[in-house]
């Protein structure tokens, strides 16, 4: 049962740690969390991850190779298309 709970909840870690989770959708979150060490691992993974992409820009991408990465990142949701790390492209 809890490994389907793992799987169901797996697509909504980044939007809970981007603050985009409805309340309720939060609450079920850390809920799981709580009793599942496999999932912390994963969300505490995918945080560390997020905060490496925030500190670190592009280096040595060319111009136009960082734009098409940013524009992918966004039609595929992985990033907003506000998202502040994209104004050093």
């Amino acid at each position: 049962m809890e490994r389907d709970e793992c799987r169901r909840l797996l697509g909504s870690f980044s939007a809970y740690l981007d603050g985009e989770t409805e309340a309720r959708a939060c609450q079920a979150i850390e809920t799981h969390l709580a009793s599942c060490e496999d999932c912390r691992v994963v969300v505490d993974t995918l945080r560390r991850t997020i905060s490496l992409v925030h500190q670190s820009p592009l280096p040595g991408l060319p111009l136009a190779a960082r734009q098409r990465l940013i524009q992918v990142l966004e039609q595929e949701g992985f990033i907003a298309k506000d998202s502040s790390w994209t104004d050093s492209v």
